[in-house]
């Protein structure tokens, strides 16, 4: 659908806005999506955008409205896993699940077929069944030493539902591996390796804050002793 060149540009902007808030301030980013929703509601890119802002700030039921409409309007089947995880939101990890066996899934791209078998591990884990996630998780992708965008993420997960699992030596394996793909630190795998390993970390800043006082304490200490030993001889 096509929008008149002022209009189009004021959603444009809306939903730059958009794509640059939505991770550190989520909630300024829906409010630019509901401008942009109000402005051009038929448009499937901007459907799109509101869900993913929804989502962003949790709310499932309104970011799956958003998202089956785009999906409407193009036929597009990409939006499926984050669909099936707004399922998991509303608490429904059984049409997660349903959905990871509908023939969509077929026709994602590897990324889309790999982030669907994390939603469906995290619904099964949802369900309390940690064994059968553990085993969705395990695939071709999983076993691959190609690193790819999603393989950080997929390692991680794995690592997770091993150590839910009592697993820990293997967990502790696979949270390094996840931590060797992961060059943005887009997990954090290196704080859960650190528990782990019964590494405490120390805030420095608080340290540095502690040694002030100390100091200060001290030259009060030093004051004090000036002023006793003046006091005589000032009498």
């Amino acid at each position: 659908m096509s929008l008149p060149k002022t209009l189009a540009e004021d959603v444009a902007r809306n939903l730059v806005m958009v794509a640059r808030l939505i991770d550190e301030d989520p909630e300024q980013a829906y409010a630019y999506a509901r401008i942009a929703l109000r402005l051009a509601s038929r448009v499937a890119a901007v459907r799109e955008a509101a869900g993913f802002a929804a989502y962003a700030t949790q709310k499932y039921a309104e970011a799956l409205a958003e998202f089956r409409a785009s999906r409407r309007m193009t036929g597009s089947v990409d939006l499926w896993p984050v669909m099936a995880d707004c399922e998991r939101g509303l608490g429904r990890p059984e049409r997660a699940m349903a959905m990871a066996g509908e023939p969509e899934v077929q026709k994602l791209d590897k990324a889309g077929q790999v982030e669907m078998r994390l939603v469906a591990a995290g619904a099964r884990r949802d369900m309390g069944q940690i064994d059968a996630a553990i085993v969705t998780l395990q695939s071709p992708e999983l076993a691959s030493s190609s690193v790819q965008p999603w393989t950080p993420r997929l390692r991680y997960a794995y690592a997770d539902a091993l150590l839910e699992a009592g697993r820990e030596d293997e967990a502790r394996e696979w949270f390094a591996k996840a931590l060797e793909a992961d060059k943005d630190g887009s997990t954090d795998a290196s704080d859960r390796l650190a528990e782990l390993d019964g590494v405490e970390f120390v805030d420095v800043e608080d340290d540095a804050e502690e040694d002030v006082e100390v100091v200060e304490t001290l030259d009060d200490d030093d004051d004090d002793d000036d002023d006793e030993a003046e006091g005589p001889a000032k009498a």
